[in-house]
């Protein structure tokens, strides 16, 4: 008699592949069930300054813990809220610090969402790819994986969501991975670390920071200069694949 059941082994496999990008999912939906969004704006950080100043003031090593800690788990669980999470960074801390925290809390989150994506359907998306189209891209961000993640991370073209996706689908290794984002965010982060510094002023003028900050031209035509500059290692490849094609020609 012929046994269509799946080995347990192989369902206990697959169960474990799944339980970390269902325990995020689970953290999303709980996160908004329990109403905890309500607590990432700027009118809850005006509202508990002074609290939240005085426990970071009696604390400050436990405060930074517990920031990169929450700031890492909203990363995982793709909560929106992460530039008001800077801003508060940079409002309790500091600038540098607040970066700092933030750009370790991101990083360590995305590292999470990253590995539960890749676990769960990374080699299953990779076995089933047929489109020649598909295939070239990945094997062009294999090869230039740290200069598109960094491009992906310093230009705010795509949500931050979305780049922690893509590359573990993309068969992206980690280590280039915890680089590139690492690096790539601090820009960023430092811009809104530093509009959380000045935070204070502007509450106490009863005014809004303006959170479109990083498309000032001051701001966002340094940030594509570094852009431009993590493309240029694809640039040289390209050119000096030219020059072998022309010299074999010749």
């Amino acid at each position: 008699m012929r046994n269509d059941a799946i080995p347990e082994s192989e369902a206990a496999s697959g169960l474990r592949r799944f339980l970390p990008l269902a325990i995020l999912v689970l953290g999303f939906v709980a996160f908004f069930a329990l109403g905890l969004d309500t607590y990432i704006s700027l009118d809850a950080l005006r509202e508990h300054r002074e609290a939240l100043q005085h426990w970071v003031a009696e604390g400050p090593v436990a405060a930074a813990l517990l920031y990169i800690l929450i700031y890492a788990a909203m990363t995982a669980f793709s909560v929106p809220g992460g530039l008001l999470l800077t801003i508060a960074g940079g409002f309790l801390f500091g600038t540098l610090p607040g970066t700092a925290y933030a750009v370790l809390g991101a990083t360590a989150g995305a590292v999470a969402v990253f590995l539960a994506a890749r676990s769960a359907f990374g080699d299953f998306l990779r076995r089933r790819i047929k489109a020649d189209m598909v295939r070239r891209m990945e094997e062009g961000f294999r090869r230039n994986a740290l200069s598109y993640l960094l491009v992906l991370r310093l230009v705010p073209l795509f949500p931050f969501w979305m780049v922690n996706l893509v590359p573990a689908f993309l068969g992206v290794n980690l280590r280039t991975y915890l680089i590139g984002t690492f690096l790539g965010i601090i820009p960023g982060g430092f811009v809104y670390a530093s509009v959380g510094n000045g935070l204070g002023a502007v509450f106490d003028a009863g005014g809004t920071p303006d959170l479109g900050i990083i498309f000032e031209p001051e701001i966002l035509i340094p940030i594509i200069g570094l852009a431009l500059l993590s493309l240029l290692p694809i640039a040289y490849r390209m050119v000096r694949k030219a020059r072998g094609g022309d010299s074999q020609v010749g």
